[in-house]
């Protein structure tokens, strides 16, 4: 398949400060703050962003309630301050949510521990904007949050985090952030070995995936963060390293909205285990999740079983009596795998969540790999990576600005006086302007100006769904989309809607072929890719006969 963005063999024929390996939510911060401090960069991702990891979360920007039960005061004090950057610095992308999490006579973890949970959560969340805790009676319950189960009930505490619907999108905004300040990024980039100078890493070759070339490339210094895949990515060094991933699986269900559904977030034990447990509103849709299982099967192909389906099933369904939640009610499912850091046979709910960045001198100089993390922390890691790299390579760096400097996408201004502007004046229905607000920030406006040069890109790509022509050209144009997929699944996020994005894959197919130019091999492989990816999802589409 020929690229849509080719390779310039000659801009990689210089030598780069920083390869970054990966790229995800914490290789393209990664980028965007080495970048914002001058170095140059390049960005290799075997597939394209945020492809794995960093798009199967819960969707959650959050302090992490539960790591309080493992003393890790620390990492939840790091994320509640990040999460208050989040809403500064990205207020398209990350919104507050509201979270309930109830009182249950046969839960594990009594009230009063839960209580005293949510109070140091206040405290450790002493400079934030969202509102403090609140006890709910039962009566209170059903009317602020949803109709839950009323058994053993005897109220519920409720808080306040965040909700990031499109984390994916975040990853592409750090990518456009990273690419403004000089940074190169190439997606379907695989890295197959790293070039070594005795003891020390000095660059790596990869495979172009699109176009079946090879290429070598020199840095000064090489991060691995391949999320799951980074003891994979090690085995490029041509010698054994400590084993340092140990990840597990997490699963979530996509169902409508059922009758008695929550207004707002639960988090809950589920009955069978006792691990919290999320059912949560997303996009119009009810998102449920997630496990937490031992995985050591094909991490590039990561999907639900029966068991995990039937788990959820039936703890929403226990919480939530009436929502009577069956296979034939499930939109779609979706999977991935934490790189958690490797620990052996340890519980996996009590394996952290703090990130590790290994450094590994001695054994392999100019080398440094990401270990686990979380997707609210990312700004954070990124900082700390790049302070590192800056002492590795003995270089003075500009400060770090990333804490206060604004994703493309948040503008400049009053992000909520834009969206009201942009959709009274805009001229698009009232979904659809909302829609184009929520995906692309202050830059819907390029869409805008798309559409006023083709107008008719403005046509939705299938009635009743929001996503429209223009925004299948401008992933190619302007996010460096190289396929449908990434269209669909990773920018314009067409690909969670009710049909997995299935009812408007030939459109997109169709808008993008005759706008490029494709042939009908072209526009064939791009309909059979995706058909076969998203039967990971195992679509309510495809499992009808």
């Amino acid at each position: 398949m020929m690229r849509h963005h080719p390779i310039d063999a000659n801009q990689l024929s210089q030598k780069w400060d920083v390869i970054v390996v990966g790229g995800g939510i914490n290789g393209s911060a990664i980028a965007r703050d080495a970048a914002l401090r001058g170095l140059k960069v390049l960005v290799l991702e075997k597939e394209d962003i945020s492809s794995g990891t960093s798009a199967w979360s819960t969707r959650l920007i959050h302090g992490g309630l539960r790591y309080l039960e493992y003393f890790e005061f620390y990492l939840v004090r790091e994320s509640l301050a990040e999460r208050e950057r989040l809403l500064r610095n990205a207020p398209h992308l990350v919104k507050p949510l509201g979270m309930a999490f109830p009182f249950y006579k046969q839960n594990r973890r009594p009230a009063w521990m839960i209580r005293m949970g949510m109070i140091l959560y206040d405290v450790l969340s002493y400079d934030k904007s969202l509102d403090h805790h609140h006890i709910l009676s039962p009566q209170q319950v059903f009317e602020q949050v949803g109709a839950l189960n009323p058994e053993g009930l005897s109220g519920a505490a409720m808080y306040y985090d965040c909700q990031v619907a499109y984390a994916e999108r975040l990853s592409v905004e750090n990518i456009l952030s990273a690419k403004e300040q000089g940074a190169t990024f190439l997606n379907y980039a695989r890295v197959k070995r790293f070039i070594l100078d005795g003891n020390r890493v000095c660059g790596v070759e990869f495979e172009d995936l699109l176009e079946q070339k090879t290429y070598s490339v020199s840095a000064d210094l090489v991060v691995n963060v391949g999320g799951p895949w980074v003891d994979e990515v090690l085995k490029g060094v041509g010698k054994p390293l400590k084993r340092l991933i140990g990840g597990t699986k997490g699963s979530h269900l996509v169902v409508p909205v059922f009758p008695g559904a929550p207004k707002i977030a639960v988090y809950f034990e589920a009955r069978a285990d006792g691990r919290p447990m999320f059912v949560i509103p997303w996009t119009g849709r009810i998102l449920i999740g997630t496990t937490d299982l031992p995985y050591q099967g094909d991490l590039d192909h990561v999907e639900i079983d029966d068991e995990e389906i039937t788990y959820l099933m039936n703890e929403t369904n226990g919480i939530f009596p009436s929502a009577q939640i069956n296979l034939d009610k499930i939109l779609y499912t979706y999977s991935g795998i934490r790189p958690l850091p490797y620990v052996g046979e340890k519980k996996t709910a009590a394996i952290t969540r703090r990130h590790i960045i290994h450094d590994h001198t001695p054994e392999v100089e100019g080398l440094i790999s990401i270990i686990g993390g979380k997707l609210t922390t990312f700004r954070n890691l990124a900082e700390q990576c790049v302070d590192l790299i800056g002492k590795k390579l003995n270089r003075p760096l500009k400060p770090c600005v990333t804490n206060k400097v604004h994703l493309p996408g948040a503008g400049e201004g009053n992000f909520v006086e834009f969206q009201n502007q942009f959709i009274a004046k805009s001229g698009f229905e009232r979904d659809i302007a909302s829609h184009l607000t929520e995906i692309y920030g202050a830059r819907a406006e390029k869409i805008l100006a798309l559409i006023q040069k083709e107008p008719k890109l403005k046509e939705r790509l299938h009635p009743g769904d929001t996503t429209i022509g223009a925004e299948v050209i401008f992933a190619f144009e302007e996010e460096q989309a190289e396929t449908i997929q990434d269209v669909l699944l990773r920018r314009c996020m067409g690909g969670y809607n009710d049909s997995a994005g299935l009812n408007i894959l030939d459109p997109a197919i169709q808008i993008a072929g005759d706008y490029f130019g494709w042939d009908k091999e072209r526009r064939e492989q791009e309909k059979e890719a995706y058909q076969k990816y998203i039967q990971r999802y195992r679509p309510k589409l495809l499992r009808q006969p």
